[in-house]
């Protein structure tokens, strides 16, 4: 059987394996800071064809004896994604496999993969880690009123998830969850939205998560956040520090929106005063 190839780097003892779960639709109009039309100029002078797709992208990690998975994609809802199960299993890696599952924050793109159509997990035998506040947020019932019709349905989400999951679920604050694995509170996006430093500060990779949705236009004008963030300040003051820090440090990044070659690093850009990105194509694995 022929495989397509998997991009993976090597840091330390893990291998982390970028897994594109597919795209979704996702409207300019839901920018704000930025209008419509000079949003669609910087994603033309990128050579972005389809302005509004952006892609979704979940992670593999193997390594001192764990298979872990960072996010789980939609799982098809919303006809969005849904490629994350087909692809593991073309990298010879099933469900069962599967024993640790850290989660970024649980927005449907990012959790909901988790659940069968019974609504039974997916993973039976991963011990699933979110953080404490994201949690305390999805199980808050004053935020569930406030919500609206479609907010409301993700909260059913996330509760029906954690429900299934209640017997292999953890919650984890600014230590290691596993040995080399470190979660980051980057909040703003959601109230817990995490990301995870995989090595050392020298020899490492960021998965950020949603620091941005799209990449050229977000990166060109950090300012400019998306109606999904649930505090549209605190995201932008949490985008633009990470985005000078991990310029300063060449740290080499990855995240679920960036595109389909999920790592990257940041470089400042004098000419727009923002940042530009530059995609890792160095390390190419074909499994099988």
């Amino acid at each position: 059987m022929n495989h397509p190839e998997f991009k993976s780097h090597q840091i330390g003892d893990f291998l982390v394996t970028v897994l594109n779960d597919g795209e979704m639709n996702v409207s300019l109009t839901l920018l704000s800071g930025i209008d419509e039309k000079s949003a669609e100029k910087i994603q033309a002078d990128a050579g972005v064809i389809h302005s509004e797709l952006i892609d979704i992208n979940c992670y593999l990690i193997q390594g001192k004896g764990h298979t872990i998975l960072v996010d789980s994609g939609t799982g098809g809802l919303n006809n969005a994604g849904g490629l994350l199960l087909k692809n593991l299993g073309q990298l010879g890696v099933a469900p069962s496999d599967i024993d640790t599952i850290l989660i970024t924050h649980a927005h449907p793109d990012h959790i909901g993969g988790l659940l069968a159509e019974n609504g039974h997990p997916i993973y039976p035998n991963a011990k699933l880690y979110l953080h404490t506040f994201e949690a305390e947020y999805w199980q808050n019932d004053q935020a569930y009123d406030q919500a609206t019709e479609r907010g409301k349905r993700n909260f059913d989400l996330v509760r029906r998830t954690l429900n299934a999951y209640a017997k292999c679920i953890d919650f984890f604050d600014e230590n290691e969850v596993i040995e080399g694995i470190r979660p980051i509170l980057l909040a703003g996006h959601t109230p817990g939205h995490t990301g995870f430093q995989i090595g050392s500060a020298r020899s490492s990779i960021l998965i950020w998560g949603d620091i941005v949705h799209f990449p050229n236009i977000q990166l060109t004008n950090p300012s400019v956040s998306i109606a999904f963030d649930y505090d549209q300040n605190q995201a932008k003051i949490t985008r633009e520090k990470l985005l000078q820090q991990v310029a300063e440090e060449k740290q080499l990044i990855a995240g679920m929106h960036i595109g389909k070659s999920g790592f990257a690093y940041i470089h400042s850009d004098e000419k727009t005063g923002g940042y530009k990105i530059s995609y890792l194509e160095e390390l190419h694995l074909t499994y099988g």
